[in-house]
């Protein structure tokens, strides 16, 4: 279970605008990974915070925030509201479906077919061949529905669209951001959440860089259902390591993932740029070259079935599938403040994992708590993100590091 959803951000490096003194965002290489102990927290009863990036963990965030009465919450997002936006299936674990019951959203808003059961079937020849069936612990969605259900929910003052962050510093003793048009908006708490191509992983941890995997993840929706199709479907062709195509049921139609090798410089061919700097191919960037690729190998390799579906899909995305180090902290101090990294922008995984959207949601939940206990009880706010990022940092670990491990049980990214 994967998704791909968002746009290409601008590729220009952001920067760190010096501050008065030494409070710099990017810790030294001495510098442990944890927080400091010596609090720096400013004393604020109601701390300003400010989240970047209005995707799925981003306003996921600020409704929790909200939610527990912290009110002075701002969601900048880069993309302008008039840009289109889409993107295709998630899984979503128990763990993120109570925190969306929690925030009052019914699960049949977002989650459209309540199938658990994940079918593995291996091809032969193009035919069917072994079958392995498993359960999935959650429910699979979209991009899209789940993006709608949180959006809707935001109330208008609190969403900027078209604000592009280029810089962060720290002025007067509080994070300042900065924004592509000049403006800026000062915080107590910046919570970066803007996805595996973040600005604030690039200004707060930039020795973290994406690398190219091998293989790309080709994308494409459907108008039109496939009969019996109601559970997610993974096929592998058993004669070709390499590949794979992933197919699941979706409101209107049928949503397919097909993981196919490719070279660095096939990807820029394909798509028009080099897979670091184009992390997501939308409509637009398909080149014939690359529709004809994805549609020759879905007639070698997949059932006459599989193979129709593709070839019938008019609109298609891709994404190139990235690795990245494992991260060593989630918290920088700025300032008497602090800025955070969470979801994709602290760790991208690889969409066999489905970790990304599950990361962020947990990751904002934690976050909340901290928040809160400083909020209504007068924690020190500095500790408080420091055991948030002790019960959280693991598992982003874990998951930066089970990508891999899946790719190679796959055949994926081998080339």
């Amino acid at each position: 279970m994967s998704s791909t959803a968002g746009s290409e951000r601008d590729s220009q490096p952001p920067s760190i605008t010096p501050p008065d003194r030494d409070t710099s965002t990017t810790p030294p290489a001495n510098r442990p990974a944890a927080t400091p102990a010596r609090s720096t927290t400013r004393t604020t009863a109601r701390p300003r915070v400010a989240v970047v990036g209005g995707s799925l963990s981003g306003p996921t965030t600020a409704l929790l925030l909200l939610q527990a009465g912290i009110d002075d919450v701002t969601v900048y997002e880069a993309v302008p509201a008039s840009a289109p936006q889409g993107g295709g299936l998630i899984g979503l674990e128990h763990s993120s479906l109570d925190v969306l019951d929690h925030l009052g959203i019914p699960q049949d808003e977002f989650v459209r077919y309540d199938s658990e059961a994940v079918m593995h079937i291996t091809l032969c020849q193009r035919r069917p061949g072994q079958v392995q069936r498993h359960l999935y612990a959650g429910r699979n969605s979209t991009w899209t529905l789940l993006h709608t259900a949180l959006s809707r929910r935001l109330p208008a003052d609190v969403l900027r669209t078209g604000a592009r962050v280029t810089g962060l510093s720290a002025e007067h003793d509080r994070p300042l951001l900065h924004f592509a048009d000049g403006d800026t908006a000062p915080a107590d708490l910046v919570i970066f959440a803007d996805g595996r191509s973040s600005t604030g992983r690039r200004l707060l941890d930039p020795q973290r860089r994406l690398h190219y995997a091998g293989y790309v993840a080709h994308r494409g929706q459907t108008d039109t259902t496939q009969p019996g199709l109601a559970d997610f479907v993974r096929f592998e062709p058993s004669e070709h390591s390499g590949m794979q195509f992933n197919v699941a049921p979706i409101p209107g139609g049928a949503d397919w993932t097909f993981y196919l090798p490719a070279t660095p410089a096939q990807y820029a061919d394909f798509f028009g740029a080099p897979p670091t700097r184009r992390v997501f191919a939308l409509p637009h960037h398909i080149t014939a070259a690359a529709r004809t690729e994805v549609d020759a190998h879905a007639e070698r390799y997949l059932p006459d079935d599989q193979a129709a579906l593709v070839h019938a899909t008019t609109t298609r995305m891709a994404a190139p599938v990235m690795d990245i180090e494992p991260p060593t902290q989630m918290v920088w101090p700025v300032g008497a403040g602090h800025a955070v990294l969470i979801g994709d922008a602290l760790a991208p995984v690889r969409p066999h994992t489905a970790r990304g959207a599950n990361n962020g949601i947990e990751q904002a939940w934690g976050l909340t708590a901290a928040l809160t206990q400083h909020r209504k009880y007068h924690a020190d706010l500095t500790t408080a993100l420091d055991g948030w990022q002790r019960r959280h940092l693991p598992a982003a670990v874990a998951a930066v590091q089970l990508g891999p491990e899946l790719g190679r049980q796959y055949g994926l990214g081998t080339v």
